[in-house]
């Protein structure tokens, strides 16, 4: 079974830029505010398509269902039926996006939802001043809270950071954030388009009305614990696997690779995911099938693959669902 790529599903945004589609060397979105690409998602009216072989044109979904744990791996089959588990995607920020937070499993299943977002950044190639937002950087109550997002102040106790390419933040449910202008990110997450905004620096819409803000509901997510940083420090040797984030919804790593490589997953029982943030390169797995993988493309390796072997130079963020209890 080949490893599959999907068509792209570009968002246009208020506060999008043309970055994405100029990487992807797609036509037609000069005049466009694309602030997203969804690489794979199984959500309902955004479900990703299947681009090019043999299961060309089906939904994610449409295909776990036909080929099951041979796809996702038999734990995640169990755990997750067709509904696949993770949400990839690139941002590109043209203006900053609004502060906001996501709401944890439990919260969200309490508000009528499947599952909450637990979420990571990787930084790619961004603007020499691009900034984020993450975590609190003093203690708050919901009434601080409540008062900072009135007079416009809530960003002041929000920890802030210069970020260039390679830079890592993971944003577990609770954390508020925000992306700032100029940042370029891989984005992993929950399966889940749950976002409270919190503070959307009084920006209007197409239609001249301010967005829809979701305080009360912000408030009742919020981890209102600080940490003295928020980032997340690796470190990177070439042609070997640097740990980003292990946590209970996904398992990350960073390879940076310019000789061959051979990527063995012998003893997992879970797909791949390979998202390209730099360079270009050709992966062959044990079934002697070639693909061809670029910058700002990304692959799903079925859970049959025993083993890849990479060429060419290009860095690679490698993500598989991690085994847990059910």
């Amino acid at each position: 079974m080949q490893p599959i790529k999907f068509r792209t599903i570009l968002k246009e945004t208020i506060w999008g830029g043309n970055k994405i589609p100029n990487l992807k060397h797609l036509n037609g979105f000069e005049d466009k505010r694309t602030g997203e690409s969804w690489e794979i998602s199984s959500l309902e009216g955004n479900e990703s398509i299947v681009d090019g072989g043999e299961y060309d044109g089906l939904s994610l979904s449409r295909l776990i269902d036909i080929l099951k744990e041979k796809l996702i791996g038999a734990d995640n089959y169990r755990r997750f039926g067709n509904r696949f588990p993770l949400l990839v995607k690139f941002i590109d920020a043209r203006q900053e996006l609004s502060v906001q937070v996501h709401p944890d499993d439990e919260t969200a299943r309490r508000q009528g939802m499947m599952n909450g977002k637990n979420e990571m950044w990787y930084l790619l190639e961004s603007e020499p001043d691009a900034t984020l937002r993450c975590g609190l950087k003093e203690e708050l109550t919901p009434d601080d809270i409540k008062r900072k997002v009135a007079d416009g102040t809530i960003c002041n106790s929000i920890a802030e950071y210069n970020v260039k390419t390679g830079d890592c933040f993971y944003i577990p449910a609770g954390h508020v954030h925000s992306i700032g202008t100029g940042c370029l990110i891989a984005e992993i997450q929950q399966t889940s388009d749950t976002t409270y905004r919190l503070y959307d620096y009084n920006r209007r819409d197409k239609s001249g009305n301010l967005r829809q803000l979701h305080i009360e509901k912000a408030i009742e997510c919020i981890d209102y614990s600080v940490k003295d940083d928020y980032q997340t420090h690796y470190r990177m040797v070439k042609n070997k696997r640097a740990t980003l984030v292990e946590c209970d919804y996904f398992k990350t790593s960073l390879y940076d690779i310019d000789h061959p490589l051979r990527l063995d997953y012998s003893c997992l029982d879970s797909f791949v995911i390979l998202v390209c943030v730099k360079g270009k390169g050709t992966l062959t797995d044990n079934d002697g099938i070639v693909t061809t993988l670029h910058e700002c493309e990304t692959l799903l390796v079925p859970a049959t693959t025993r083993t890849l072997d990479v060429k060419g130079n290009l860095s690679l963020i490698h993500i598989s669902e991690p085994t847990r209890p059910l």
